[in-house]
């Protein structure tokens, strides 16, 4: 269980407090003590591993089954003895663009809270730290680490999306650059909208569950913390403004660079055709003139190839200046 347990701590009046190591013993602790409840932090536990606290806490079967198997989407869920608030929390890789997103399954009882963190992309530790250097907010009991984890990861929402209004900025820049390699601009599109994507799907199924918490009286939440998930609900709905600019943004971008591209290819076409024209005119000259009959006129003129090679030059030369005032060459 130590490999699983992040961390755990009894916290009374707001302040961490030493308390029994078992689990049992510890949360019998804070549901006999006024103002104490249990914080304890897992780290993808297998299912053998969490289930001594499972039991101990009398979580729900399903709740325990969705924390243990992960990839769920963003919700809230009201059972008996506990809340269960499924979050998504989300990193951005600036070595590859690329966002990944991880999973923070939280259990809030009467006097507990459970965290359950899968991948990388949880600000868990940060949040305890700042709670605990602030003993007046964390006195609240439970519903405080779920305003401040649902805080933290919003937060990160908005931070992600400015990063990431940056690289389209620049994408934006490379697709109307006058000059350069726009072979991989589709590819580069269509992997950012895939970013933006899997940005959506942690930002947008999450906004039902914080509109919940901040306007309807839910179990196990204290009714005076309704501002504080408001102004979270604020803050994502900041965030899910930013995600759709982003995802309507791509498509116009995506829209341009394949119009700019028709237009490049209609521009390529009519070079094509205009120097096609023009190697057209001595072609079917030559052709006339090789051919071999013997009565064709000027065959026996002595300013005959002179005057065939001037013609030529000629009438390939008022192409070229016909075709390079109209805009083809």
């Amino acid at each position: 269980m130590r490999a699983v347990i992040v961390d755990c701590a009894i916290y009374r009046d707001g302040r961490r407090t030493e308390g029994p190591e078992d689990l049992s013993d510890a949360l019998a602790l804070a549901r006999t003590s006024r103002n104490t409840f249990l914080w304890i932090g897992l780290h993808e536990p297998n299912e053998e591993e969490f289930d001594r606290v499972s039991s101990e806490f009398g979580l729900h079967p399903l709740a325990v089954e969705d924390a243990l198997k992960a990839h769920q989407r963003p919700k809230l869920e009201v059972y008996d003895d506990s809340l269960f608030v499924v979050l998504k929390p989300v990193v951005y890789e600036p070595e590859s663009d690329t966002v990944s997103t991880g999973e923070v399954m939280v259990f809030v009882g009467d006097c507990f809270v459970v965290t359950v963190r899968h991948g990388e992309a949880a600000p868990l530790g940060a949040v305890r730290r700042r709670l605990e250097a602030d003993p007046d907010v964390l006195r609240h009991g439970p519903t405080t680490v779920l305003y401040a984890v649902s805080d933290a990861v919003v937060d990160r929402y908005i931070e992600v999306a400015a990063e990431l209004q940056v690289d389209l900025e620049e994408l934006e820049a490379a697709v109307f650059a006058p000059v350069g390699d726009t072979r991989h601009t589709a590819a580069k599109i269509y992997g950012f909208k895939r970013q933006v994507l899997e940005f959506r799907r942690a930002t947008g199924p999450l906004t039902t569950p914080m509109a919940k918490l901040a306007g309807a009286s839910v179990p196990f939440v204290d009714e005076h913390s309704q501002p504080f998930f408001r102004d979270v609900d604020d803050h994502l709905t900041r965030a899910n403004e930013q995600v759709d600019g982003l995802d309507r943004l791509l498509s116009d971008v995506l829209s341009a660079h394949l119009a700019q591209t028709g237009v490049r290819q209609n521009d390529d076409m009519r070079k094509i055709s205009a120097w096609a024209a023009m190697a057209a005119v001595p072609t079917l000259v030559a052709g006339v003139y090789g051919m071999n009959f013997e009565h064709m006129p000027e065959l026996t003129w002595k300013w005959g190839y002179p005057a065939a090679i001037a013609l030529m030059v000629l009438v390939v030369y008022g192409l070229y200046r016909l075709f390079k005032r109209r805009g083809w060459l």
